[in-house]
């Protein structure tokens, strides 16, 4: 199957599941932090290994990088992905303070980098959750595994283990919006690297067979 090449109709199945999670993100996110949030996935492609860095802003471009690995029926693993300013002020918000810092004396805030985790664990469990529920296959996240440094660094791990065996992501640019009128919201970056037969048992759940 030639991923690249997913029809609109395809793409727009995809676009659809993000959607739900977003929403369902959206709403325990608000619980969490007492405020209304809105989410939206405003783009979802999927690309070879060699666009990804590409499509994150480069090798050397620093972020922040929240991994998980996918348990279940349909392995694999899933980044979370912010620029350092879109993290802190995630960090702002979950956190209800305007004074935090992702480093405090140039140390690791662990206040800071436990509220990011938090909110990868939303993320990325809504979002799983709704690829289950339109699959019916269970796919559950790991803890999350934290760290700042250069996006090619911080993605070669998880390539290399997948790459072995794929050779394609699926990228939902997620936004999250309203939570400050000052500005106009937060951009993320949700990577899915499934193994290629988990690709297979997706895409054949959402009545999806071989496209050339």
């Amino acid at each position: 199957m030639n991923y690249e090449q997913l029809s609109l109709i395809q793409l727009d199945a995809l676009r659809e599941i993000g959607n739900i999670g977003a929403g369902n993100a959206a709403t325990s996110m608000s619980k969490l932090i007492d405020k209304k949030v809105d989410m939206e996935v405003p783009d979802i492609k999927i690309v070879a290994f060699d666009e990804v860095m590409e499509m994150v802003g480069g090798a050397d471009n620093l972020v922040v990088g929240i991994l998980f690995e996918i348990h279940g029926k349909a392995p694999g693993m899933v980044y979370l992905l912010f620029s350092l300013e879109e993290a802190e002020s995630l960090t702002k918000h979950l956190t209800n303070n305007e004074d935090i810092k992702l480093f405090d004396s140039e140390a690791d805030n662990e206040i800071a980098f436990s509220a990011l985790r938090e909110a990868g664990n939303i993320l990325a469990g809504s979002y799983l959750s709704a690829l289950s529920d339109f699959t019916n296959i269970n796919m559950q996240p790991s803890v999350p595994h934290l760290s700042v440094d250069m996006a090619g660094a911080i993605l070669t791990v998880g390539l290399l283990q997948v790459s072995e065996v794929t050779d394609y992501a699926i990228i939902i640019n997620t936004k999250i919006n309203d939570l400050n009128e000052k500005h106009n919201g937060i951009n993320g970056q949700f990577l899915l690297l499934p193994s290629p037969e988990s690709f297979t048992k997706i895409f054949q759940a959402l009545g999806i067979q071989d496209y050339e």
